[in-house]
């Protein structure tokens, strides 16, 4: 890699199977970000411990499956760095240093900190962990020195909060850091299976390379437009997670078929569903067959994810060198 590429980091918290909302919102792009950055991409197992701390033994199960799906879809292990963030210790040890510095007050008005307290009612997230973890966050993307953060719009505000906090760092030790900025991307919505954005958290989503018989059966069990009663009743593809999906699935010409019929009820609900099937049930045969494959070599796998942690920590270490110098505590 040459230093002269931007620098991308990303991660996803190992805690259960990743689903067509993370290959759709996320992993598509980084496939593509990969040909032309430095990209680090990582498993963020420390970031899973605040919704998961006491169900520890789901993060470690999931982070193999999750680089398992990382490569199934497309990331390559020679361009870009995978990496453990747990088994790279100068996070932890910036996320202290930040910690330090950063007001309570921009924790308690992330707007992510908020929509999870609202949204997520079964898990105890009155926690230290829970409302810092956009600190870490901060020491995950900037040891590295990363100038790109890929984000939606929606999450321009979160990387917001990243950047004044490496602000108030250079500040008052010196320009250690660059600002990284987002790199905005137009991810597709996914709905999941109740009507509501795909969440693990949630319970709705279809994950990567499901067998056809379970794709189907939560295909075919989806919400629709919950106002279209009966089949003679016109629809509104808008509000409809299965008309969402078609526009990432179906060809251009599909997509208009289903706008103009549902509206004027010339197709159900159910044959809107069997047509998105016929394009999703072999995407995830294929995604399936890469899945199986290269579960069937865990050593192979293990070794590409223990390289890229060991670059990940030579790269990390020089970092905190300058800033333990910066500050003069090292």
């Amino acid at each position: 890699m040459t230093e002269q590429r931007p620098v991308v980091v990303s991660g996803m918290r190992p805690t259960g199977r990743l689903h067509l909302g993370h290959l759709h919102g996320a992993l598509a792009n980084w496939v593509r970000l990969q040909a032309d950055h430095d990209c680090y991409f990582f498993s963020a197992d420390w970031h899973a411990l605040t919704t998961s701390y006491d169900r520890t033994e789901v993060v470690k199960q999931s982070e193999r499956e999750m680089f398992v799906d990382f490569i199934a879809a497309g990331i390559d292990p020679q361009k870009a760095t995978l990496f453990v963030q747990s088994q790279v210790k100068q996070h932890a040890e910036l996320f202290l240093l930040l910690g330090m510095i950063t007001p309570l007050g921009w924790l308690e008005r992330s707007p992510s900190y908020k929509e999870m307290r609202e949204n997520i009612t079964d898990r105890d997230l009155a926690l230290y962990g829970f409302l810092g973890y956009p600190v870490l966050m901060t020491a995950d993307i900037i040891l590295y020195k990363a100038t790109r953060v890929p984000v939606g719009a929606d999450q321009v505000s979160h990387l917001e909060l990243c950047r004044e906090i490496v602000r108030r760092f250079n500040f008052h030790y010196g320009e250690v850091f660059p600002e990284p900025q987002p790199l905005l991307t137009e991810a597709p919505k996914v709905l999941g299976t109740d009507g509501r954005k795909m969440s693990k958290s949630y319970g709705n989503a279809i994950d990567l390379g499901e067998s056809a018989e379970t794709t189907t059966k939560k295909i075919m069990g989806m919400v629709t437009d919950p106002a279209r009663k009966r089949r003679q009743d016109p629809g509104n593809p808008d509000v409809c997670g299965i008309y969402y999906l078609h526009k990432v699935y179906s060809t251009p010409d599909t997509v208009a078929w289903v706008d103009q019929n549902c509206r004027t009820a010339g197709i159900g609900c159910v044959d809107c569903k069997k047509k998105l099937l016929e394009k999703l049930a072999p995407d995830q045969e294929r995604m399936r067959e890469k899945r199986e494959a290269l579960l069937a070599r865990p050593k192979d796998l293990d070794d590409l994810v223990e390289l890229g942690t060991r670059r990940a920590r030579e790269t990390a270490e020089r970092t905190m060198v300058q800033v333990r110098e910066a500050m003069r505590i090292g």
